[in-house]
């Protein structure tokens, strides 16, 4: 027989999940005000109200706005950029695995258009987060230095145009659909390839090669 101790040590209990779910109710929230560009201007009580929570039930989770909305920046950045990880788990080639990123987070749009309307949503803020896909850009650009392949020396400069490329990208996209197809993102990624110093034929190929499936968000 499992004794009350040892079964009240087996897993969370219906408290704890509920108050799990109700923190994930105002990340949830606050993704979707900063993917709706309201971030900076929403109020706690409106944060609550999308959420569908009580507002006293905000400061049971997070202390301030700028907690929450931190938190859903870091939680939703960082779970795409293990995605992006795991799709270019096999990739030798520091440019390749460079190229591999940025086509597939361009093409969020079509994939994951929830993350793309956070990212654009978030803007050039991104470069500051500390975890996510401005850190792996700098690792892979800094790869790419490494070995030889990428000779534009200020990594912070070619972060800056990257990222500038792909929120350009997605926020055209999302505003004007039918200017912007899948093709875009090849090319994007082929000159920025170029823009850190790759040759033009390997660039070109790169940014045309076959992409890894990545998983369901």
């Amino acid at each position: 027989m499992t004794s009350v101790a040892a079964s009240t040590t087996e897993g969370p209990n219906r408290l704890d999940r509920r108050k799990a779910r109700t923190r994930q109710a105002l990340i949830d929230a606050a993704v979707r005000l900063i993917a709706e560009g309201r971030g900076e201007r929403a109020s706690i009580q409106e944060i609550t109200e999308a959420a569908d929570i009580g507002f006293g039930s905000f400061y049971n989770h997070f202390e301030s706005k700028e907690q929450l909305f931190e938190t859903a920046s870091s939680e939703v950045l960082e779970r795409w950029g293990r995605m992006i990880d795991r799709a270019s788990a096999g990739i030798a080639d520091p440019a390749e695995v460079f190229s591999v990123s940025l086509r597939l987070s361009a093409r969020l749009s079509w994939t994951h258009p929830e993350v793309a309307r956070f990212i654009t949503g978030a803007g050039l803020d991104l470069l500051d987060a500390p975890g996510g896909l401005a850190p792996r850009a700098v690792r892979d650009i800094q790869a790419g230095q490494a070995a030889g392949q990428f000779s534009m020396a200020d990594t912070e400069v070619a972060l800056s145009a990257v990222a500038g490329g792909l929120i350009g990208l997605l926020r055209l996209h999302q505003r004007h659909p039918e200017r912007v197809e899948e093709s875009s993102v090849d090319e994007l990624a082929e000159a920025c390839l170029r823009l850190l110093g790759l040759p033009a034929t390997k660039a070109r190929r790169l940014a045309r090669l076959p992409l890894p499936a990545t998983e369901d968000w």
